[in-house]
């Protein structure tokens, strides 16, 4: 399981070195989060809601709880943390004034690019390299990664 026989890198080293990925990047945003006087997961709350934004969501409290798996006390405690910090703001949905939205502020925004761009356009970089084919080959290895470790539907 480690090498195949032909020295190709084998199974065992692939997910290996995605763990060791995810590790580091967990740890580039524990030093995000206490450079900036935040916990921890108020540094994944913000990357969920960047997300969100990115991809034309509504962010929602109870939609950051379920991603982050907090109950409604820990979800209401990071956002009042994100919004003392400037990083977040509560705002009525002009669809439905009932429902509050979570936005991320334009500081917010400036940090995290300012924080994530090179990593990230270090990545980008390589991905620059490879060729369609290996860029889908990569994009269903991460998808089935992610549906791997996701909890199940009704866990």
């Amino acid at each position: 399981m480690n090498d195949d026989d032909d020295g190709e890198p084998g199974h065992a080293e692939l997910v290996h070195l995605l763990r060791a990925v995810t590790v580091e990047y967990g740890l580039r945003q524990a030093e995000f989060a206490a450079r900036n006087g935040m916990h921890a997961t108020d540094a994944r709350a913000l990357i969920s809601l960047l997300d969100a934004a990115r991809t034309g969501e509504p962010a929602t409290a109870g939609r950051l709880g379920a991603r982050l798996g907090l109950n409604s006390a820990g979800t209401t405690a990071v956002i009042d943390r994100l919004e003392r910090l400037g990083h977040v703001a509560r705002v009525r949905d002009a669809r439905d004034r009932r429902r509050i939205l979570l936005r991320v502020e334009p500081g917010a925004v400036r940090l995290g690019r300012e924080f994530s761009g090179p990593p990230i356009d270090a990545v980008l970089d390589v991905l620059d390299a490879f060729g369609p084919a290996e860029r889908d080959a990569v994009r269903r290895f991460l998808t089935a990664a992610l549906a791997g470790f996701s909890p199940e539907p009704g866990a």
